[in-house]
């Protein structure tokens, strides 16, 4: 059994077009927002907004159907910082 640490994340709502509420095992709730310039490679496809309403988690990961996930340790860091991680 995996050991929870901090930057967990715990759960995931998409709250408005390519913005995600995260909150992370250790009560830090906060902001993801993809800015379209981000939506290259594997994560081209979260420009389905249909698509990107599905995240859920995987294995204290932010995840969406298609083998797409995002590492939770940069996310904590920088919305326990701010209250929000933009990706540009």
């Amino acid at each position: 059994m995996k050991s929870v640490v901090d930057w967990d994340v715990i759960d995931v709502e998409a709250v408005a077009p390519l913005t995600l509420k995260v909150s992370f095992a250790d009560g830090t709730v906060g902001l993801v927002q993809f800015e379209t310039s981000h939506l290259k490679g594997v994560f081209e496809a979260l420009k389905n907004p249909t698509l990107f309403a599905r995240a859920f988690v995987d294995d204290g990961a932010v995840a969406w159907p298609g083998n797409i996930d995002m590492a939770p340790d940069a996310m904590h860091a920088a919305i326990k910082a701010t209250g929000e991680w933009v990706l540009r």
